[in-house]
């Protein structure tokens, strides 16, 4: 029998990296999905987290919780090294998200991220088409 979908927080995907991402993780989740004959990944709330670090008390109904980006990602763009990524301590308990640690710890790596990420033409014409969001 078909259902039509299943609710699953992306922070419950596996990761070495202290809390589930839009990685690799959640590729296979779908590709696992859709071989298992669902339609659709509900998930909760992707915003920042605010208070308690509740999906539900994000600070912003429009911004992506920066959690959720995908380390190795980052690396294999050539923006972080693996090295950078494993002196992070951002927890070790694969069943518990430790949030205290990733604020400490993932917030300065995607800062580092993003100080090297260089602006192409095509990222600049993306902002120009979308600058009314």
């Amino acid at each position: 029998m078909r259902t039509s979908g299943i609710l699953m927080p992306v922070s419950s995907l596996p990761s070495a990296h202290g809390i589930g991402t839009f990685g690799a993780a959640a590729r296979d989740f779908v590709d696992f999905l859709q071989k298992a004959g669902q339609r659709r990944w509900q998930l909760l709330p992707v915003g920042p987290t605010g208070y308690g670090d509740s999906p539900y008390q994000s600070f912003s109904a429009f911004a992506f919780n920066p959690y959720f980006i995908d380390l190795d990602r980052l690396c294999d763009e050539g923006l972080l090294t693996q090295e950078e990524i494993a002196a992070a301590d951002m927890g070790s308990d694969i069943h518990r998200t430790d949030y205290g640690k990733l604020f400490d710890n993932r917030i300065p790596l995607l800062k580092k991220a993003a100080s090297r990420f260089e602006k192409t033409q095509a990222y600049s014409d993306f902002e120009d088409e979308n600058a009314s969001w």
